[in-house]
């Protein structure tokens, strides 16, 4: 029997084929975002068996995460939470058929990285202020 060499197929298309859009560097943050919250959650969770446990373990966890790198994982968080939570209201509004044409689609995609730097400035200034 002949050997034969596999036919040629077409590579699928990578991100080195499309040239990067706001829309796509909001769908990649979206996933990017919602790997930082599986692990910001095993934080929260640390505090509450700490809180569980007793003073002296909450008041370790509490000197980590008061700590300045600490406070800079949990602005991380913050901005991760509410960054994730404006992407699934956008996929929401577009699962619903609307705003999809192109302008709106560019308009909602700087809107959620837009609205989530202002809410977690918000918020922290409430925090730091208060």
């Amino acid at each position: 029997m002949p050997r034969t060499t596999p036919a040629e197929r077409p590579l699928s298309p990578h991100l080195s084929v499309y040239k990067p859009s706001i829309t796509m560097m909001m769908s990649i943050f979206h996933r990017v975002t919602g790997a930082a919250l599986f692990f910001g959650t095993l934080l929260i969770v640390a505090l509450l068996v700490a809180l569980a446990t007793g003073k002296d373990a909450y008041g370790m966890v509490q000197g980590i995460y008061g700590s300045w790198f600490g406070k800079l994982v949990i602005f991380g968080y913050s901005w991760a939470l509410f960054h994730h939570m404006l992407g699934g209201l956008r996929h929401l509004i577009w699962d619903t058929g609307a705003m999809l044409e192109r302008e709106i689609r560019l308009k909602l995609a700087w809107a959620t990285l837009i609205g989530s730097v202002g809410l977690t400035a918000l918020v922290w200034a409430i925090v730091l202020l208060g």
